[in-house]
């Protein structure tokens, strides 16, 4: 049930993203309430797992790699719309191919990313890293980057009364600032991306001295 979850989500991550492509002020608006859908069910599949002892290290990997696609479909999206520059899905996409590739090792060593026969030996390490608090607030900044991204960049709205008039002044008023504040929420979680990355990368070294 978690995998299916997983690959549910991937999918509404691909709806959604095709909405931001339309140019429509309402499936932009769409794209928002499925991408926080999306994000939810993230948590979720974790939950599911766990309630009903499904939790493996298939599951583990697998949940890892549903992260990955939908983290770096949106930061490609975002970079081919131009609401981010491309450094950014650069760097998210390098940093995911360097720690899942060394996180293999570990786990050819009969250690995974998270749970009990985590790879993160350093308690700080696995608190940066492995912790559900840590997972919580990456998973929070993502939410909220994402959704400034969208909502800060909605196409101008196609008015008709004198109510959308209204919501198009309001939110064009408004609009700089969420743009602003996008923009820094981007640098905040694309730092939190690198700085959440290094431990795995130092804690794969005795993987490696172990394969000589």
């Amino acid at each position: 049930m978690a995998n299916l979850l997983t690959i549910f989500r991937m999918i509404l991550a691909v709806i959604a993203i095709e909405f931001l492509f339309t140019g429509s002020p309402g499936l932009s608006i769409a794209a928002a309430f499925l991408t926080l859908f999306v994000i939810i069910l993230d948590g979720l599949d974790g939950y599911v797992a766990r309630m009903n002892n499904e939790s493996s290290k298939f599951g583990s990997v697998f949940d890892i790699l549903g992260d990955r696609v939908v983290e770096n479909l949106y930061w490609i999206a975002f970079a081919c719309i131009g609401t981010v520059g491309v450094w950014v899905p650069m760097v998210v996409v390098t940093r995911g191919i360097l720690t899942d590739g060394f996180r293999s090792i570990a786990l050819s060593h009969g250690y995974t990313a998270f749970g009990s026969s985590t790879m993160m030996k350093n308690k700080f390490a696995h608190f940066l890293t492995a912790s559900r608090f840590s997972r919580a607030v990456y998973g929070i900044a993502k939410t909220l980057v994402f959704l400034m991204l969208i909502v800060a960049y909605i196409p101008n709205f196609e008015y008709y009364d004198g109510l959308s008039v209204k919501v198009f002044n309001i939110y064009g008023t408004i609009q700089p600032y969420l743009v602003t504040t996008a923009d820094v929420l981007v640098y905040i979680t694309v730092a939190m991306c690198i700085i959440r990355g290094i431990p795995v990368l130092i804690e794969s070294k005795r993987f490696l001295n172990d394969d000589k």
